[in-house]
This record gives C-alpha cells, structure tokens and sequence, in this order.
C-alpha cells in the first residue's frame, strides 16, 4: 500500500508538472503606447462597429464608471471573476499592449504576461475572429480614452484560481478549428455565422453549461439561464407561437421589438440598443438570415394571409379571456397591465406587445417575466417609447404566482411554472444591495 501510495503520489507530481509546463506561455515585452494618429479613421470606425457587435462595453464597463475600464463582476457558480481594464491605460489597462499580444489574447486566452485567462472571457468565440478584424479592434481600443482603474481580486477559491489549471479546461473545452466558409452556403449566412460564432459570441449566452462551465456541445443554442435572466433556444426548440422568421429576427435584433414576438429586454436590449446599434444592416441581415436558418425558418413558408388570421386571434381572445376567469391573477392583470397591453389586430402597438406573442410568457424559464414584474423596463434599458414600471413593492410574492398562472394558461398553451414562489424570494433576495 504504501508502494502504491508513493508510485500516486508520484503520477500525481507528474501530472502537475506537464500541466504547469504545457500551460507556459512567454510573456509578451511591453511596446510603446500607441498614439491615435497610428491608425486610420477607417480603422478605428470598423473597430467600433465590431466592438458593438461583441457588446464588449457591457461586460468591461461598471454601472456608473468609465467605458471599458473593468471591475464589472461576473457572477459564475465558482466564484465572482471581474472583468479587465482594456482602456489604453499603460498601468492598469492594455496601453503597453502589442498588437500581437491583444491577438493572443483573443485567439489563445493568454494574458500579456503568459498567464491563461479565465473562460468568463469568451477566448472560445473570438478565436474566430479574422486577422484583419483583430487589427481594426486593437486600432479602436488603442483609441479610446484612458482610465486608470484596478479591478477588484477574484473570489474564486483554490484551486480554482490557480490559472495554470485553466490548461485543462482548454483541452477539455477548448476548439480552434478554423471556422471554414461552407460553400453550399450564401455569402451572406457565412457572414452571419461568422459575426455570430465569432466576435458576437452568441452561443455563450444561448446554450447550456455543464458542471465544470463548459458549454454542453450537444445542446448548442438550446437556451440557457444566466444572471438572473434567460436567454432562449434560437433552434426549434423555442416554443414561440410563431416561428422566429429571417424578418422577425432582423427587426428583432434591428429595433428591438417585433409584432409577433415581443420586445427586447435585459442584457439582450442592450445588445441591440447598445451594442448592435452600431452595426451595419448588411451585418444585421446576414445574423437574421443564419439564425433563421438555424431554426429552420428558412424551410417552412410563413403565408402573410395565415399570419394575420393568427394576429387576429390572439387579439380578439386576449381582449376577452380577462372576463372568462375570475381568480385573482386575473383581476391583477386587468387592474395593472390590461391598459397597456390591449391590442387590435389593426393596431398592434410594439413598445406595449401583444402578450399572447410574448417570448417571455412563452419560455419554459420563468426569470425574464419575474424580472420584467418586479424590476420593470426603463428608458434607457429599451427603445425611447418603451416604460414599464416595476411592481416589486406593489405585489406580493402570491400576487405574482396567481398572476403567471393566469397569464401563462389564458396566453399560452405551456404549462404553468412550477416552485415559482422559490425563484421570486431568490430574485428579490438577490436584487437587495
């Protein structure tokens, strides 16, 4: 036994050994801070616009702090990872920064000095993105302004901090096979499948993890709760009662809010009103065309006549089935959101949707209703015309129960939330400085 013990132990040295030296990248030498007269205006504007695309912004940017000067904490079952500096600042941001080094960064997730990055960065996605964009977003970032900011430390606890181990992760989880164009493909879907599997990471948000965070790869874009939201299945999958058509997900993505679906709301209203804003429609249009065909819309044809006679319905029953039920779920609806939410099928108003359309009532995750209920919709969250007011003070947790059970079976044919009281007390819990 103890033979074995050592001959373990000794295996178990080994192991570390090659993962530390399999993990050991050099470290970069520092350049000189780049001045903006080094890159074209060209440049700096198509770094821009793909910097949108990837919302980057949102992730690298603090509630109230300057723009992409980090400390924004990414909340994951391990443990808070914060978000870098990636303003130009030579201290604490990327400011000495070569360019081959913010390309390593993006293609390898390996910091500067060698060290691996941890995965809450998207490395996974951005190894996609092409030489010549990784030039034009280094061009842009080098031009911001700079903030000198340090980050706060990650909560994760060891060994988990330890960012040699992240080499595992990477064998584990880790794909750089090139991103190929597929030639029975239009140019236009390879672009949106580039633009979606690369810089904008879509899939990061939209398929499910498993227990070590890897995405599961057998359930790409499946749907996926995160940070207290969920983003839903962009296949088949998603119960929508209509299917997302290459127009509906353009105006979608474009406007944030479509007649048969709803509006956009949380983290993706910042993605389109923010971040996709920036974007060209040729670019909007290839994402609506590959989504499209992700989800198999492409194959099925959507008659304008059958959709109206669908708008038509949903309406006429929506206008009725508050007199058809007199629960108290029912009575909230009417006495809190009928005013805003009664539409006709001659005159839809797409800030204040039609919820018999709404994803959010549709999804088999109840966090995006329980957002929008309890936290409401702000200005500046969505399009200029769109407000709804939070009811977290106004109802009670049963109130809100009674009321997605009404909503739920009286807009839907899904079945009801199950243990929706729990998911309220976590989210109010979670919402409390």
């Amino acid at each position: 036994m103890k033979k074995f013990l050592t001959g373990l132990a000794g295996l178990v040295l080994l192991l570390l050994i090659a993962v530390v030296g399999l993990s050991w990248h050099p470290a970069l030498a520092d350049v000189e801070q780049a001045q903006q007269s080094s890159f074209s205006v060209e440049q700096i504007n198509k770094g821009a616009i793909l910097a949108g695309i990837g919302n980057c912004a949102a992730c690298h940017t603090v509630k109230g702090g300057g723009e992409f000067a980090g400390g924004l904490a990414v909340v994951t079952p391990f443990g808070r990872i914060y978000s870098s500096n990636i303003t130009p600042d030579p201290a604490t941001g990327i400011g000495r920064w070569s360019q081959e080094a913010f390309k390593r960064a993006l293609h390898e997730g390996v910091r500067q000095d060698g060290a691996n990055l941890f995965p809450a960065f998207p490395y996974t996605y951005f190894a996609h993105i092409k030489d010549d964009d990784v030039a034009v977003l280094y061009a842009y970032f080098m031009t911001r302004p700079l903030i000198k900011s340090v980050s706060p430390k990650n909560t994760l606890p060891f060994p988990l901090n330890v960012r040699a181990l992240q080499t595992v992760w990477k064998w584990l989880y880790f794909d750089k096979t090139p991103l190929l164009p597929d030639v029975t493909k239009s140019e236009e879907w390879n672009r949106g499948r580039y633009l979606a599997e690369g810089v904008a990471h879509c899939a990061a948000c939209h398929t499910p993890r498993n227990s070590l965070g890897g995405e599961r790869k057998n359930a790409s874009y499946a749907g996926a709760a995160i940070d207290g939201w969920y983003s839903p299945a962009l296949t088949s999958a998603n119960p929508a009662l209509v299917m997302w058509s290459e127009t509906e997900i353009y105006a979608y993505l474009r406007y944030g809010k479509t007649q048969l679906h709803g509006v956009a709301i949380g983290p993706m209203a910042e993605v389109v009103h923010t971040g996709l804003a920036k974007a060209t429609d040729a670019d909007v249009h290839a994402l609506a065309t590959y989504f499209s065909d992700l989800n198999g819309a492409t194959k099925i044809v959507q008659n304008a006549l059958a959709i109206n006679t669908i708008v038509a319905k949903v309406t006429a029953q929506s206008s009725q089935v508050s007199n058809l039920y007199s629960d108290h779920g029912a009575a909230l609806y009417v006495a809190a959101c009928a005013s805003c939410h009664s539409n006709s099928a001659a005159s839809m108003n797409l800030s204040r949707p039609e919820l018999g359309f709404s994803s959010t009532l549709f999804a088999p995750n109840p966090d995006n209703f329980l957002q929008v209920i309890l936290y409401g919709i702000g200005r500046k969250e969505g399009s200029s015309a769109m407000m709804m007011p939070g009811f977290d003070a106004a109802l009670t947790n049963t109130d809100i129960v009674q009321m997605a059970a009404y909503l739920r079976r009286s807009r839907t044919t899904q079945p009801p939330w199950l243990n929706l009281e729990n998911d309220i007390v976590a989210m109010r819990r979670a919402h409390q400085p």
